[in-house]
């Protein structure tokens, strides 16, 4: 089997942790009846996965730094099979939030673990490309997994979309057993020097642009089912059919972001990708009364979003290529901190202003990843500049 439809396979996996993290947005309003509790409490199990992701993670992938790869696949599946198993089970908001706080341990491990596998089994001018069919299958589950969701939580409960996922957990770890090569663990990296890379400048600005990015889309994205219900009037059905139209936008823009990085550059497909997202969510608050605009703005939305996974993750892995997997790691806990963020923030839009503010709120959080890429890039060019003089003095004085 060739080296892509091992990322391939790697990319279905994905798909079926995307959905048991995503799920929540589609279902948000029904968990929220089914419990007991407000839509924004509701949506505080965002914030709490995020949490458990952010920190976790970098602590566990330290840990488990030597562990053969294939074997620590298999172990997050474990995991990620017990958490939807608790929330399958178990009643009550509390065991829900264990059940997340599991999910988020598992799902951040597999995910680290899986862009690593997946970017040493590419060839080095392909690593984009392979990046972005992992970014495709967690643009698949919101495609696919979000909406079919929304459809079971409909016509049964909310609690047998767990059961299925952990079903099919099960059966993804005979495919990861059977697909994926062993691959050896590294030097464990102490969490001490994980976070001195944070001393770097560039680091720091390229990371604030996850957290903004992000933090933005989270704040309009976690709340997108209520909107579309309440601010929108749509149907149970339109949204549903909805939420598959910015699956589709997210894939394409999954890819195309991929292809873009690869032939022009992140620096265009980065910053030209956020501008178009920041204005997509503008554009969606003001035409949030008409469903006829409101689903074109959808997918502009999701496209524009998506295609920036694939070129910050490159772009990241240029800033430290000997510490990519650690740069992968930190990236990753930004991302959830930024959804707990964001997640948060929304509730607190809801609560004290309105709905459609979110998309506001969440435009200038996007604007603000957008300058600030725009910064970063800059400051890494001149980096580049200047070790590249550096070097010519020592050869021409040698």
């Amino acid at each position: 089997m060739s080296y892509a439809w091992k990322i391939y396979m790697l990319a279905a996996v994905s798909f079926l942790v995307g959905t048991s993290e995503f799920i929540i947005a589609g279902i948000l309003d029904k968990v929220a009846e089914d419990i007991g509790v407000s839509v924004s409490a509701a949506g505080q199990l965002i914030t709490v996965f995020s949490l458990a992701y952010a920190f976790g993670t970098p602590i566990l992938m330290a840990v488990t730094a030597r562990l053969e790869r294939r074997k620590l696949l298999l172990y997050s599946l474990g995991l990620f099979v017990i958490g939807n198993g608790i929330a399958f089970i178990l009643p009550g908001y509390e065991s829900l939030i264990g059940s997340r706080i599991i999910l988020a341990l598992s799902t951040g491990v597999f995910v680290v673990t899986a862009m690593t596998v997946a970017s040493k089994m590419a060839p080095p001018e392909k690593q984009g490309s392979a990046i972005a069919t992992l970014v495709m299958g967690f643009s698949t589950s919101l495609i696919i997994g979000v909406p079919l969701g929304r459809v079971v939580a409909s016509a049964y409960d909310w609690k047998t979309i767990f059961g299925g996922i952990g079903a099919l957990g099960l059966f993804a770890m005979l495919v990861i057993a059977f697909t994926i090569p062993q691959t050896d663990g590294e030097e464990p990296v102490p969490l001490r020097k994980q976070l001195a890379l944070l001393k770097e400048r560039k680091i720091v600005l390229a990371l604030s642009v996850t957290f903004f990015w992000i933090g933005g889309y989270s704040i309009a994205y976690t709340y997108i089912s209520p909107f579309l219900l309440t601010v929108t009037g749509l149907s149970e059905k339109w949204v549903s059919i909805g939420l598959f139209a910015f699956g589709i936008a997210s894939l394409i823009g999954s890819k195309l972001g991929g292809y873009s990085t690869d032939k022009w550059g992140f620096p265009r497909t980065l910053v030209g990708g956020m501008l178009l997202h920041a204005a997509a969510l503008i554009l969606l608050s003001l035409a949030a009364l008409s469903p006829a605009l409101v689903f074109p703005l959808l997918m502009l939305w999701a496209f524009s979003a998506w295609s920036s996974g694939p070129t910050q993750q490159v772009h990241l892995i240029t800033l430290a290529p000997e510490a990519s997997g650690i740069m992968l790691s930190l990236n990753m806990s930004v991302v959830q901190l930024a959804m707990a963020a964001g997640a948060g923030i929304g509730g607190i839009v809801i609560e004290q202003a309105s709905l459609p503010a979110i998309s506001w709120i969440g435009a200038a959080g996007v604007t603000i990843a957008a300058g600030t890429a725009a910064a970063s890039l800059g400051l890494s060019r001149s980096h580049s500049r200047r070790k590249l003089e550096e070097r010519n003095l020592r050869e021409s004085e040698a």
